[in-house]
């Protein structure tokens, strides 16, 4: 008999074990640390789905805001939901991430069905022109120390614009923005979950105003507008004000057919 697919990464490293009513049970993943801890992104695509395993009539994230405790790492961690209101069409839930007993993530979340949502589309915003991916720089360039410090980066095929790389041969543009396609390494189709990653996938922005490093995310705030569609996602990352130490990073996604299917902001601490 023929073997059976691989489970996607991305979805391995989400799952979870049940451990009571609306509590759940799993292991970090060491693959997605960058810095000084495990990112964001994917911290929040685990919460995302602890949220939809609790109420899965409402399959997909609207709205998930968190804020960032402090800084998680591989291994056993818990997380606790609990629903808050659900009627009509959403549900409105709260979730909290713990490890050896200490808060790491806390959130509150909006959840519903994405394909049941009016078709209608008006907006003024604009796609990233960017050229193909193949004339676009891999992140797989990227020198082998910071590989090294960012085992993040292996789980992504991400190629960066080259107008908005400068930062990455010590000629920052200063502008604040980050252009890139994205896909996940094994090739695993985006969906409304694993967009909850993408949003804080990319590089900081301050990189491109010469401030490398990394930049612990105070609190992240994800829109998820529709479900994407197969294939690649172009993302772009832009800040406008850096003061007291902090700036904020708001990100774009956009899928293959031209849509635009998440947005983010987040607030987090300039580059130490």
């Amino acid at each position: 008999m023929p073997e059976a697919p691989a489970e996607p990464e991305f979805d391995r490293d989400i799952r979870l074990d049940a451990a009571g009513e609306g509590r759940f049970a799993l292991d970090l993943a060491p693959g997605w640390v960058v810095g000084g801890g495990v990112n964001g992104g994917y911290l929040l695509a685990v919460v995302g789905n602890a949220l939809r395993r609790t109420r899965p009539q409402r399959p997909d994230p609207i709205v998930v805001s968190a804020y960032y405790l402090s800084a998680s790492l591989p291994g056993r961690a818990t997380v606790t939901t609990r629903v808050l209101r659900d009627g009509g069409s959403i549900a409105t839930m709260a979730a909290d991430l713990a490890q050896d007993g200490s808060a790491r993530l806390t959130a509150l979340a909006t959840y519903g069905d994405l394909a049941a949502l009016p078709s209608d589309v008006r907006t003024t915003a604009e796609e990233p022109s960017m050229p193909p991916p193949e004339e676009c720089v891999p992140s797989s360039m990227a020198p082998p120390e910071v590989l090294a410090a960012a085992p993040l980066l292996q789980r992504f095929d991400m190629r960066f614009d080259p107008a908005s790389i400068g930062w990455a041969v010590g000629e920052p543009s200063g502008n604040g923005h980050l252009r890139a396609w994205f896909r996940l390494a094994d090739g695993r189709d985006p969906d409304p979950l694993s967009l909850l990653m993408v949003v804080d996938a990319l590089p900081p922005v301050t990189f491109d105003l010469g401030m490398p490093g990394w930049a612990p995310t105070l609190e992240l705030t994800a829109h998820v507008r529709a479900v994407p569609a197969p294939g690649w996602l172009r993302v772009h990352h832009a800040t406008r004000n850096l003061a007291g130490g902090m700036f904020e990073e708001d990100c774009e996604v956009w899928d293959s057919a031209g849509r635009l299917v998440a947005q983010s902001r987040q607030l987090a601490r300039q580059p130490r």
